[in-house]
């Protein structure tokens, strides 16, 4: 995957939004074999609440979480290199149960790597609602 100009960018961006969204959603987030797929050997993740996620610890733990919506907004990916990108975006936890509402800017690093792109870092800064 070599960088692109022009609208490869932003079919990246829309690609990239697509995976982010699939990271959020009920279906995906339970099934560990999509989750596996979508997560680099070397995933870690420096969650909104201060906890320190590696790629084991999300593939015991997230199948079994209690699930609240999510949306995405303020999208943007951006090109590293030719096989690396970096996206930004607002994400909110949608009030569910006993759980608030909750914002939090969102970054990640996607890696291309074996025909398809993979999540290598996340990161959530928790941000007023």
């Amino acid at each position: 995957m070599t960088e692109q100009a022009g609208p490869h960018v932003s079919d990246l961006a829309l690609h990239l939004q697509a995976l982010e969204a699939a990271l959020q959603s009920r279906a995906v987030r339970a099934d560990g074999a999509r989750l596996a797929a979508l997560l680099a050997d070397e995933f870690v993740e420096f969650g909104s609440s201060g906890q320190v996620w590696t790629r084991a610890a999300t593939l015991a733990d997230l199948p079994a979480e209690h699930f609240c919506p999510r949306s995405i907004s303020d999208f943007q990916a951006r090109w590293l290199a030719g096989d690396v990108a970096f996206v930004t975006y607002r994400s909110v936890r949608h009030a569910s149960g006993a759980l608030p509402a909750a914002a939090s800017l969102r970054s990640s690093l996607w890696k291309w790597r074996d025909g398809r792109w993979q999540m290598a870092f996340h990161q959530g800064t928790p941000v007023a609602v």
